[in-house]
């Protein structure tokens, strides 16, 4: 495994906070063609993006506002000069369920929102109940057979932005070996205690 990318993702994290600067059309269009390298199942590349900057941003706030039932504009669409909504766009196939093509859409964006961090963007994955709304599908124009996963919003990393690393996981308690049966589970257990 490559050092620099274990590094990267050892190195990742959400950026609620970022700065008016982003990234250009150009230069997303280069990281979007890596990230779209993700496992696709039939190579059926069940995702899209959408670029929102400047007035889409409000006019999305508008929409979220509306799915809430509310009057005016939220301004949560205003935290990051570039929002980048993902979009799972289902392809019909008797062999890729529903759900596997969801995770690809899924697994584009997650590498995206790597490749943004790597090459210096503070980015966030939010989502919201609202992605499911019509006002919000309508905006995006979404058809029947696509959903919203949400949106990663991307900004210039501050500055003086507080550093804290995120703690690590027990990888062992999420990396297990398959059971041959009721016994080997108890000598599994037992093995892990003495690690």
């Amino acid at each position: 495994m490559s050092v620099p990318v274990l590094e990267a993702v050892r190195a990742r994290r959400s950026w609620s906070k970022v700065t008016d600067a982003a990234p250009t059309h150009a230069q997303l269009l280069t990281l979007v063609s890596a990230a779209g390298r993700v496992a696709d199942h039939s190579s059926l590349q069940p995702w899209r993006l959408i670029e929102l900057r400047g007035a889409d941003r409000e006019r999305l706030g508008r929409a979220i506002n509306k799915a809430n039932g509310d009057k005016g504009s939220s301004t949560k669409p205003l935290r990051a000069p570039l929002l980048i909504a993902v979009v799972a766009s289902y392809r019909k196939s008797d062999k890729v369920p529903r759900w596997e093509q969801e995770a690809v859409a899924s697994g584009v964006a997650h590498v995206l929102s790597l490749l943004l961090d790597e090459a210096g963007w503070g980015v966030i994955w939010r989502t919201g109940h609202y992605t499911r709304s019509k006002a919000v599908a309508k905006l995006h124009g979404l058809d029947k057979r696509e959903e919203l996963l949400g949106w990663l919003y991307v900004g210039g990393k501050p500055a003086k932005a507080r550093l804290g690393r995120r703690k690590g996981i027990d990888a062992r308690r999420h990396l297990t070996r398959l059971p041959a049966d009721a016994h080997s589970i108890e000598r599994i257990d037992a093995a892990a205690d003495e690690v």
